[in-house]
């Protein structure tokens, strides 16, 4: 088997850390690894399964020989960095907001838009995580019938921002727990709490914020969904009206959907397809009480879709609940398969 030169921008990060470990849990066959970070983890020793790797700094020129090239930084320095990439003959499968709707850029999930990874022009974008999620579960729903519209609600972890997100979640909870138990009166006992990370405090509470506001209201991240579902699933005329939260759990977005179909599906119909669409697991038996959670849809790859329902209010409606880890299916991974079709 012919075996590739990988790079990894942000390697020390999140993402990348991830990236290293999927890449050899999914056995890619690599000839060598190149780690990259910024300037603050030159040097820095990574123990990898495939031996310890030296952290060079990202810059225009240590993109010589690559095959391809995994982004797992910021907008800046991706959009700063693709040229040199491209000029260096790898592909550039990037993690980053920075060109995913630009339309000579494909976004890919695997499992909903595979040949659209072929028609690169040397960058492929990684959707954002809750869509990529939202997508695995409700494809099967969209080759029944055309979704026309989709009422969503995400449940996003604090991983989502990075390490320094659960790690601010623990932090601020221990400092409630201490003072608590040192006869203080309650979580809002008046407790001096400075969030860093995100705009109010995470321990304990709901944020109904992920990103900027626009000048109808909705968030950055709100708008993904639409923008970025239309452009994956080739539904140009998708309408999504969705609210993103913060919530206290370190790991795996949560996603409820309201999926308004063309014509009307059964139930029974809906449930088959999920069962076997690929990526996904239906977790669904309200009689044992068994729906997707962040618990059990942690540190693994598939999407598990529960909570199946008709919908009360419009007849071609289904409801359903979905769950899956955002480190992984909704980064790491999915730019890892993306690398897989590429080869």
């Amino acid at each position: 088997m012919k075996k590739y030169n990988i790079g990894i921008i942000g390697a020390t990060g999140a993402v990348g850390e991830e990236m290293i470990s999927i890449l050899d849990e999914r056995n890619f066959p690599i000839s060598e690894l190149r780690c990259l970070a910024s300037e603050r983890s030159e040097g820095k020793i990574l123990s990898t399964p495939f031996g310890d790797i030296t952290v060079q700094k990202t810059s225009e020129n240590v993109f010589d020989g690559l095959d391809i090239v995994l982004g797992a930084s910021d907008e800046e320095i991706a959009i700063e960095m693709a040229p040199h990439i491209i000029k260096a003959g790898a592909v550039f499968i990037d993690n980053s907001s920075a060109f995913r709707m630009d339309d000579g850029v494909p976004l890919v999930v695997p499992e909903v838009n595979p040949e659209d990874a072929h028609n690169h022009k040397g960058v492929i974008s990684n959707p954002n995580c809750s869509t990529t999620i939202t997508l695995v579960a409700i494809n099967a729903i969209n080759n029944l019938s055309k979704i026309e519209k989709i009422y969503a609600s995400t449940y996003q972890a604090t991983s989502g921002a990075g390490n320094a997100g659960p790690q601010e979640m623990y932090e601020q909870s221990a400092t409630i727990i201490k003072s608590i138990s040192d006869g203080g009166g309650g979580i809002n006992h008046g407790t001096e709490i400075q969030p860093k990370v995100f705009q109010h405090q995470i321990a304990f509470n709901l944020i109904p914020q992920i990103g900027g506001f626009d000048e109808k209201g909705y968030t950055s991240e709100e708008m993904k969904l639409q923008n970025e579902g239309r452009k994956i699933m080739h539904l140009p005329d998708l309408k999504v009206s969705c609210t993103c939260v913060r919530v206290p759990v370190e790991r795996s977005h949560a996603i409820s959907a309201n999926i308004i179909t063309e014509k009307k599906l059964s139930l029974d119909e809906v449930r088959e397809a999920i069962a076997s669409a690929p990526g996904c697991k239906l977790y669904d038996d309200s009689n044992s009480n068994k729906y997707p959670m962040p618990v059990i849809t942690s540190n693994q790859d598939i999407v598990y879709v529960g909570r199946l329902r008709e919908d009360l209010a419009d007849e071609k409606g289904i409801n359903l609940w979905c769950c899956g880890d955002q480190v992984r299916k909704g980064a790491a991974t999915n730019a890892i398969q993306i690398a897989e079709l590429l080869i």
